[in-house]
């Protein structure tokens, strides 16, 4: 057998090993995207599930607001306690109960540590009362700066009065 013939016996079976790998290779690309595909389904079945998971554990809840993630304050008629609400919001709910009746926004801002002297510091805060207000989590016990619901003796509280 001569140099050439060998040279060309070699390239026969170095063809056929390439032609075996490629037939390999296209068999494991098509596996890697069946995988990420599967991996895609997958992410989005637990992100569902812990989306439903924080529901239902009553877990602050995000959505989408004019293109900016924030921090759901449901109503209170949706859950059955406060673990519902964002962390800041229950402490100033705390803040509301502790003192049992009206109390003034600049009071609450100095329990949570705001600098209540600077002007405009407040503003915030007293948004996210009202929220609490009207959402009802307030109701009977509220800031004197903001309305309130009626409390339960039919009274107005001297939030709501004119």
């Amino acid at each position: 057998m001569s140099s050439l013939e060998k040279i060309a016996g070699r390239r026969a079976e170095l063809d056929e090993l390439a032609e075996s790998l490629a037939k390999q290779l296209a068999e494991v690309d098509a596996e890697r995207e069946e995988l990420a595909v599967v991996e895609r389904v997958l992410r989005r079945l637990y992100e569902q599930e812990a989306e439903a998971a924080g529901q239902e554990a009553g877990l602050p809840q995000q959505v989408r607001v004019a293109g900016r993630s924030v921090l759901k304050v449901p109503h209170r008629r949706e859950v059955v306690d406060a673990s519902a609400l964002p962390g800041d919001y229950r402490r100033m709910l705390q803040i509301l109960q502790a003192e049992g009746g009206p109390v003034m926004v600049k009071d609450v801002g100095a329990e949570l540590g705001i600098d209540v002297v600077v002007p405009g510091r407040l503003e915030p805060l007293h948004g996210k009362l009202s929220k609490l207000a009207v959402r009802g989590w307030r109701s009977g016990a509220g800031c004197t700066s903001c309305r309130t619901a009626p409390s339960p003796s039919g009274r107005k509280s001297p939030a709501t009065a004119p």
